[in-house]
């Protein structure tokens, strides 16, 4: 299937990005305007090559709705094909919370016909923010619920404050994950605890989820409510140094097709010699 110049190439439970020869605007969703609903504002100085993914649908808490996940995915198929993006933090600029999951009201307007091909969209959304081939990490200031959390467990890393609170809590709404959740939540927690989470549809602060893996990092919130994304920089600093010979496809080797730059990686590891990857 074609998406704006991204083909995917699904192996085992990632889909590779193809990218053509094809001129992305560097420039494009870099100031948010009037509609935008999704973002990018890209760092500079030492720390580029980290570009954020900035959430700001300030009167909807981020629900998912449909404009939500068009600029989410146009966004993403853009980066996913743009060399200079190191590293991603997905964060929200709406204070108290991440994403407060699926927008119901738009929801409740659909029959079954559109409810279904909405969840797909959500579905194939959060398998796109999976299959990003740089690091992703999502930086939950706040409540992350539902589809939030879903799209919080489709990124690479995790960081929380202790006030955040996050849950699948689909099930307390008479519905079911939709978006992977229910898949990728057991691979971080285990499958007994994320049926418990599953089940009775609990949310958990930031001190509890570090405490069962379901972040990497969490910490107190602090005066000016972005310490989950003060982390989630430092973390992508880190990372930064190390990324200029990551490739997704070495990361899951085993769950892809062999690469070129996979075997080049390899030679170059049994050369001693720094790696020429071409992206292939």
């Amino acid at each position: 299937m074609w998406r704006g110049g991204v083909q995917g190439l699904v192996s085992g439970d990632v889909r590779l990005p193809v990218c053509y020869n094809r001129t992305h605007s560097r420039g494009q969703h870099t100031e948010a305007t009037p509609s935008a609903e999704v973002d990018v504002k890209r760092l500079d100085g030492e720390d580029t090559g980290i570009v954020e993914v900035v959430m700001r649908r300030h009167k909807a808490r981020n629900a998912l709705g449909h404009v939500f996940i068009s600029q989410m995915r146009e966004i993403i198929t853009s980066l996913s094909c743009d060399t200079a993006s190191r590293v991603v933090i997905f964060r929200s600029m709406v204070p108290g919370v991440f994403c407060a999951g699926a927008d119901l009201k738009e929801r409740a307007a659909m029959n079954n016909i559109s409810a279904d091909s909405f969840v797909h969209r959500l579905r194939t959304l959060m398998t796109d923010i999976a299959s990003m081939p740089m690091p992703t990490i999502a930086a939950m200031d706040g409540a992350a619920l539902g589809g939030g959390l879903e799209l919080a467990l489709a990124c690479d890393l995790r960081t929380a404050a202790y006030s955040a609170q996050m849950g699948l809590i689909e099930t307390t709404r008479g519905l079911l994950p939709g978006a992977g959740g229910s898949q990728r939540l057991p691979r971080l927690v285990g499958i007994s605890l994320a049926k418990e989470l599953i089940f009775t549809g609990r949310r958990v602060g930031g001190q509890a989820a570090l405490g069962l893996g379901l972040v990497n990092q969490a910490t107190e919130q602090n005066q000016t409510g972005d310490a989950a994304y003060t982390e989630a920089l430092v973390l992508a600093r880190e990372i930064l140094p190390q990324v200029q010979t990551y490739r997704r496809t070495d990361q899951f080797c085993c769950n892809v097709i062999p690469t070129r730059d996979r075997q080049e990686g390899m030679a170059a590891f049994l050369e001693k010699r720094k790696p020429n990857y071409t992206g292939e």
